[in-house]
């Protein structure tokens, strides 16, 4: 590896290190039907989006929730602090469209609907306000 390049990777790792973060890979569910969820939640204290991801009727939602739970506690891993001390909030929420399954479903004289069974990469990053309003 030449020295730019490592130069590159060391400052990406370095910038990494104070992004705390939850990943959730393969779920399946459209894209669309969880960005619905994910816009709900984005940019607001984690206490108060878990209670709106708690009591939403939506299927996503409880999937959401449980990232969440992993995101705040990477937070917590990461910093030596609680998350009930620190004024934490969804800092950004990132759902890009995954692999898409294809089938075919019979249809009328001989020929086959193609169906696209879609499913979506879900990434939640929290933050504190005080290391917010440093940056």
């Amino acid at each position: 590896m030449g020295v730019r390049k490592r130069q590159s990777s060391d400052n990406r790792k370095e910038a990494r290190k104070s992004v705390y973060f939850a990943k959730l890979n393969d779920v399946p569910t459209s894209p669309r039907k969880m960005r619905l969820v994910a816009d709900m939640i984005r940019g607001v204290e984690v206490h108060k989006a878990l209670g709106m991801l708690k009591f939403s009727t939506k299927e996503a939602a409880g999937r959401l929730e449980k990232l969440l739970r992993s995101a705040i506690a990477n937070w917590e891993q990461k910093t030596q602090q609680k998350a009930e001390d620190g004024n934490l909030f969804v800092s950004a929420v990132y759902v890009d469209a995954g692999r898409t399954l294809k089938r075919l479903r019979p249809a009328p004289q001989g020929r086959g609907y193609r169906i696209r069974k879609r499913s979506n990469h879900v990434t939640i990053c929290v933050d504190s306000m005080n290391n917010n309003d440093a940056k």
